[in-house]
């Protein structure tokens, strides 16, 4: 659906002599060549390889994936130790659609440390568990969503579907062993459904996403960016937000023991790259969403979505206790599945590198949730501050190079309506959850009863819509340009 940016080749390099029979036997298994990591004899005796694995389509692994790549951060830390030390570095990135593929090529040897998503991540672990040389560990998130709205159901934009149980008997695509997926089973069964009251077509995100926009499926279960993608081309309508669910999601890096261990100069300057890189993007959002955009062809207006102020996704590398937790709570589901045998999660989540890195400050750092990107300011229409995080909203005029702040998402549509021009994009947070959406695809509803500047409230699905104005006897349901109008 889109061309992946930056094809590299894979070299193929001969095998480390300390390796043995368990990985020759994956090899075997998996049907793939033998190949080495860590030193290219090619290139010299003193040149050591390490090979990246990204998605650089999820935009939730940038600061270990596409940014991190594109600002060339890692490699001028592996350049300093190199003149230092005298070794050479090559940096092979490799670009992958999702995790499993990238479990494989670690399973191969072709891949010393790459990122993915909460359930993949677990796959990851126990697969590689079976061969002592592949044997991986999580070492570092990227980022995070506590309630786990990086993970959405979509339906067709003209789809009558109002909520979740509208899909019985329906036939819904999705990446099967993925966070999305977890996601969906755990949504049917709080829905009052049972998995197989629908039926699943295993597709990897884009080929979902044409499927979607074809019709030949009712529904789009997937995760970041794509529902959003969807929204914001006009090609679906958000029906079913994971966050509803109220389990965390995030994605993480995983590295290859055996290189770590003989490496470990590698791991730190990698590690305290992906965490630059989660401070740049948190100092400059806009431009590193725009940075995002042109290397991807993700518009940039999506990605702001995730990466922006008070955003769907929070960037930081720290291991919080409630994302472990999680973990622990999505194994079951990946067992059934006959996706993992089993996982010893205090052998496979390993700190100790980031711990190096961030030394007496590491303890206080993983404990705080609190987002280090969060919208604030002045409300130029309303004079209010932008201060509370369940109202504070953003617009992104045509016109101008930085973005706005409003103070509430009612604000926010007087600044769009008294404002001569185009809007690229307005962000709000949705009523009921606080779920960052675009503001042309919420549901608004008018409640005269409500404060002057917050009578106007958007939600992300129609069904909290409705569910709030059962509750509310004089509010009405409006669209996208009432609401302007309204306001």
């Amino acid at each position: 659906m889109y061309p992946f940016p930056h094809p590299v080749p894979r070299p193929s390099l001969p095998p480390r002599s300390r390796r043995g029979r368990p990985l020759l036997a994956a090899l075997a298994v998996l049907g793939l060549g033998a190949s080495s990591c860590g030193t290219d004899t090619s290139a010299g005796s003193s040149t050591v390889v390490v090979n990246i694995g990204y998605q650089s389509k999820t935009i939730n692994t940038v600061t270990a994936g596409t940014l991190l790549r594109d600002r060339g951060t890692f490699e001028r830390k592996l350049n300093a130790i190199g003149k230092a030390s005298g070794v050479r570095y090559k940096v092979v990135w490799q670009d992958f659609p999702s995790g499993p593929p990238l479990t494989a090529q670690m399973i191969a040897g072709k891949v010393d440390i790459g990122s993915m998503g909460d359930y993949p991540v677990l796959v990851n672990g126990s697969k590689t568990a079976e061969f002592p040389d592949a044997r991986s560990e999580l070492v570092a998130v990227t980022g995070y969503n506590l309630r786990g709205s990086l993970n959405q159901v979509v339906v067709p934009k003209d789809s009558s579907a109002k909520k979740l149980t509208d899909l019985r008997g329906k036939v819904l695509s999705t990446s099967v062993g993925s966070a999305a997926h977890g996601m969906l089973v755990n949504a049917l069964r709080k829905n009052g459904l049972s998995p197989d009251d629908v039926k699943v077509l295993n597709q990897e995100p884009a080929v979902g996403a044409s499927a979607l926009e074809g019709k030949q499926v009712a529904g789009l279960s997937q995760f970041v960016p794509w529902p959003q993608l969807m929204v914001f081309r006009k090609q679906g309508r958000l029906l079913y937000d994971g966050g509803s669910n109220g389990v965390p999601t995030f994605h993480a890096v995983v590295s290859r023991k055996a290189y770590a261990d003989d490496h470990p100069e590698v791991m730190r300057a990698f590690l305290e790259s992906v965490r630059d890189t989660a401070d740049h993007l948190n100092k400059n959002p806009l431009a590193a969403a725009q940075q995002v955009a042109k290397v991807t062809g993700i518009e940039p207006e999506v990605v702001y979505l995730y990466n922006g102020p008070s955003g769907l996704v929070t960037f930081d590398p720290t291991i919080k206790p409630q994302l472990v937790e999680a973990l622990s709570k999505d194994l079951p589901f990946l067992k059934d599945l006959g996706s993992v045998k089993d996982l010893d999660l205090d052998t496979f989540v390993n700190d100790s590198y980031l711990r190096e890195i961030y030394g007496s400050l590491y303890d206080a750092a993983s404990k705080t949730t609190t987002s280090p990107s969060m919208l604030s300011g002045e409300d130029p229409v309303c004079h209010e501050p932008v201060k509370d995080p369940r109202t504070a909203s953003e617009v992104w005029f045509a016109d101008r190079k930085s973005t706005g702040v409003a103070a509430t998402p009612t604000c926010l549509l007087r600044q769009i309506a008294a404002h001569d021009g185009d809007v690229r994009a307005a962000y709000v947070p949705d009523e009921k959850h606080g779920t960052r959406m675009f503001a042309s695809a919420a549901t608004w509803v008018l409640d005269p009863d409500r404060p002057a500047n917050s009578r106007l409230l958007p939600f992300a699905v129609a069904a909290d819509a409705d569910s709030y104005r059962a509750d509310h006897s004089g509010a009405r349901e409006l669209g996208y340009e009432a609401a302007l109008e309204a306001s």
